[in-house]
């Protein structure tokens, strides 16, 4: 198990060996002890799956309070995995970075607390299952618009379609009315 940086140093690629024959495979997808010798979190609170249609965009998501480190992978399918910085403090304010996740890579991301997170749902399905440091608190869920100009990801959507989004991720703030941290 290895961590490789990203553009965004606290954000980090896990990278795991994927051992394979005629049957399938098999892959490590957690352990204590190797997580903490490459400077990860050895504990987490909540664990979360979800499946998400072709084009369905979630994100970005982030809690004010108990802020929530997420260990993020493909279970099945394909997703473009994304990571904000929106710790006003940060030299790397609003910068973003993003992954290619896909169900049998042996990657996941790392996006520790102090940054938002999101996923466009690439394949006819994805399943996604994620890590969590801390619990779900309702009361402190916060988005920022998943189209801010300000931030200026680039997403792989297709010319003239438009993502799925839940009712709260299209009403959204941008970044620089959002509450963070």
């Amino acid at each position: 198990m290895r961590a490789i940086a990203t553009t965004l140093p606290e954000v980090l690629i896990v990278e795991s060996k994927i051992f394979t024959d005629d049957r399938g495979y098999f892959t490590e997808i957690f352990h204590a002890g190797k997580f903490a010798a490459i400077g990860l979190p050895s504990v987490f609170s909540q664990d979360n799956h979800s499946r998400s249609i072709r084009h369905t965009l979630r994100g970005l998501h982030y809690q004010i309070r108990e802020p929530q480190g997420k260990l993020v992978r493909a279970v099945a399918g394909r997703i473009f995995d994304v990571a904000v910085d929106i710790r006003r403090d940060s030299p790397r304010f609003g910068q973003w970075t993003s992954i290619i996740l896909e169900e049998g890579d042996g990657r996941q991301l790392w996006i520790p607390p102090g940054f938002a997170h999101g996923f466009l749902a690439l394949s006819e399905t994805a399943d996604v299952s994620y890590k969590c440091t801390s619990l779900y608190d309702a009361a402190s869920d916060r988005c920022i618009v998943w189209s801010d100009p300000q931030i200026a990801i680039e997403w792989p959507i297709p010319s003239g379609a438009s993502p799925r989004l839940s009712d709260k991720d299209a009403a959204a703030p941008s970044l620089a009315s959002a509450d963070v941290f």
